[in-house]
């Protein structure tokens, strides 16, 4: 299998439309296709960074000429789950057409799309590539030729890899920077780079608020990472 992940620029996509004009970014949940109406159906997340920016997002997207169906299923600040149908695009036809499939979850933010699509051969997933290029823009981020073994081992761990991505959406903005600025400094290291009161100082609170709101982080992303190895240790 040939393994793609894409940069895309899709000009027919009314997401990547509303990521262009708004300050929103779209995660695909689940996505199902209907080859019949040549319709695509997904469930995604929707985040913003208020719910004022999310409501601007999510009337553009709901009033796009390319936007076949759109329900709100919940909204709270500044993110919502929706469940969307669209006309099939031109990259979504090209990669179709070349025998290609879905094998990672879609996002997109600030005008373009990651896509993680797969190909039997090397052969047809040039053939797509080439087709899309005739009316989208793109980058191959990474092409990858995985083998069986290798493949069912993804498909093993699906599971745990999502774990461990719930446990870094658990987390804050603000323990999610505090918690980036800390590996970045050096906290973490020996000797450190960065201290309490560094970090306290860059984002303007007290030494025991950043040290509160960085052991809440940690126990958030620990306790998935140790959840992911017991179930990695479970695993056949």
């Amino acid at each position: 299998m040939i393994s793609l992940t894409l940069d895309m620029v899709q000009y027919d996509c009314p997401f990547i439309d509303t990521t262009d004009d708004h300050e929103t970014a779209f995660s695909a949940t689940q996505w199902e296709f209907d080859a019949c109406d040549e319709q695509l159906e997904t469930r995604m997340a929707v985040e913003a960074p208020d719910r004022m920016a999310l409501d601007a997002g999510l009337r553009a997207l709901r009033d796009h000429p390319n936007m076949n169906d759109y329900r709100l299923l919940a909204k709270r600040g500044g993110v919502a789950g929706i469940r969307t149908t669209i006309e099939e695009t031109s990259a979504m036809a090209a990669v179709r057409d070349a025998g290609g499939y879905i094998v990672g979850p879609f996002h997109i933010e600030g005008g373009s799309e990651r896509w993680h699509v797969g190909f039997d051969t090397g052969g047809t997933a040039d053939d797509a590539l080439s087709a899309i290029d005739r009316e989208n823009d793109f980058e191959v981020l990474t092409r990858e030729s995985v083998d069986l073994t290798d493949l069912h081992g993804l498909i093993r761990n699906a599971g745990t890899a999502i774990s461990l991505m719930e446990g870094c959406r658990d987390l804050s903005a603000t323990e999610r920077e505090t918690l980036e600025a800390a590996v970045s400094g050096g906290y973490f290291e020996t000797p450190r780079r960065a201290s309490l009161g560094t970090l306290a100082e860059e984002f303007g609170v007290s030494k025991p608020a950043v040290s509160k709101t960085l052991r809440r982080a940690q126990r958030k992303t620990l306790g998935r990472v140790v959840d992911a190895l017991a179930e990695l240790d479970d695993a056949p």
